[in-house]
């Protein structure tokens, strides 16, 4: 790939050096050259990195309590069509110098919003255009792209779920331009992601009929990507707060239980989120073993939270166990099909040098490929997975398999166990769980 003018200059291609790297840009857990498999499949693969345009280019690093902070000499802060293509060049200087193969983006991200809705779709199709010729030029693919339904004004109380029929044509109108660019970019997948379909009191909101609504809306979606022929697989992700009270995609099982109510299941899986599942009161583990039980885990959103803040921090991840414990369930599923992780992700306010980007995305890649390479090492050790078969080795025998097949009544119960002896539980070994999985991380 070849860089007409360089946005990061000094910074020069990252590359794996091993555990004993002393550079503190170079890869010591990923090697996006290996070609040894992993289950079959080489790490890079497996893991299908990725950046989002959001946090990398358009986050400033400000906070409720301070003005933004970060560097970014590419960008000269106008809203200009000029601009934008610099800071889709920066990008993909960005995705090529840090090893990363796909990318992910909003469009009111990439490209600017006009004054009316046709002028912002003529802006879109530019940038659009222009990530094009860069794909076409070797750099990263397009993971997933989603709309922007939150930012703007109009969306106040909701996009698909707003209590106004001209919010909702609107949102329509976007996502419709939004899927053209996913198509024309050959993306793998579409989030449909809200971010304020939800309410803040029940005092001014008829549930039931905006649940309705978020279903049409979400029909319609699928019936225009039918109907250009976009193959991209389509996904919801789940947010419990931030910034509404309650939203209707709160949590892993919420979205399931709304596909399968609407009969969406199946042409619409998940992306889950790990600060989103803090934020909900689950680990992330719990939320793609929810998402996975379905048939229903496409992606993820690689990230981690700060528990005891209580809002999405949207750290790097850097924890190995739980990469290990993300990587466990991703294998488990058999892999990532048109998914993979994006590192919905940002750098802390006071990291706010160009640099900083690639020391962040860099620790988060090589947390994740040593939680592939435990992952995979736990599973090939099976201990764990033996565990588990014999814990619920009665399900197997005699009464078990006649109970899971629902031969049997409460009064065959009844009748099985009126004289017998009490039940024997087994220990379920939690410590000596988690010291098995920390021994390989």
């Amino acid at each position: 790939m070849s860089l007409a003018r360089e946005h990061f200059p000094g910074i020069q291609r990252l590359a794996y050096e091993g555990s004993d790297a002393t550079h503190d840009l170079a890869f010591r857990h990923y090697d996006p050259d290996a070609t040894a498999p992993v289950e079959g499949r080489a790490p890079r693969d497996h893991l299908r990195f990725a950046a989002c345009f959001w946090h990398t280019m358009r986050n400033g690093l400000g906070d409720p309590f301070g003005a933004p902070t970060a560097i970014m000499p590419w960008d000269d802060g106008t809203e200009t069509l000029d601009n934008a293509k610099r800071r889709v060049d920066a990008f993909f200087e960005f995705l090529h110098k840090c090893r990363i193969d796909f990318w992910c983006f909003h469009d009111r991200d990439i490209a600017p919003e006009g004054r009316t809705l046709a002028e912002s779709e003529r802006n879109l199709q530019a940038i659009v255009a222009h990530c094009a010729d860069h794909q076409r030029a070797g750099g990263a693919r397009l993971l997933w792209g989603t709309a922007n339904l939150f930012s703007h004004p109009r969306y106040a109380s909701g996009a698909a779920t707003s209590p106004s029929a001209r919010v909702f044509a609107f949102a329509a109108a976007q996502v419709k331009h939004a899927i053209d660019a996913a198509h024309a970019l050959g993306g793998e997948g579409y989030v449909l992601w809200g971010g304020r379909e939800g309410y803040t009191t029940l005092l001014n909101t008829d549930m039931q009929r905006e649940r309705e609504h978020l279903a049409c809306f979400l029909r319609m979606a699928l019936d225009y990507a039918d109907s250009i022929g976009f193959r991209g697989r389509f996904y919801v992700e789940p947010k419990p707060k931030e910034p509404s009270t309650h939203q209707y995609d709160s949590d892993a099982a919420s979205c399931l239980n709304f596909l399968r109510e609407f009969d969406l299941l199946g042409r619409v899986s998940l992306n889950i989120e790990t600060n989103h599942a803090t934020l909900a009161g689950h680990t992330m583990e719990h939320e793609l073993a929810v998402a996975a039980a379905a048939g229903a885990l496409g992606s993820i959103d690689a990230n981690m939270g700060t528990p005891n803040l209580g809002w999405d921090t949207d750290q790097f991840p850097i924890d190995p166990a739980l990469c290990t414990r993300i990587m466990l369930q991703v294998l488990g599923m058999g892999g990532f099909t048109t998914g993979g992780l994006n590192f919905d992700a940002k750098r802390r306010r006071e990291s706010f040098e160009p640099v900083d980007l690639f020391h962040a995305h860099r620790a988060g890649m090589d947390a994740m490929a040593r939680g592939l390479h435990a992952a995979a090492a736990i599973r090939a050790d099976g201990r764990l997975a033996e565990f588990i078969r014999r814990r619920y080795r009665s399900w197997s025998e005699e009464p078990g398999r006649h109970l899971e097949a629902g031969a049997l009544s409460l009064a065959d119960c009844e009748r099985l166990m009126r004289d017998a002896e009490e039940p024997r539980l087994e220990s379920g070994r939690q410590e000596l769980l988690e010291d098995l999985i920390t021994r390989f991380i």
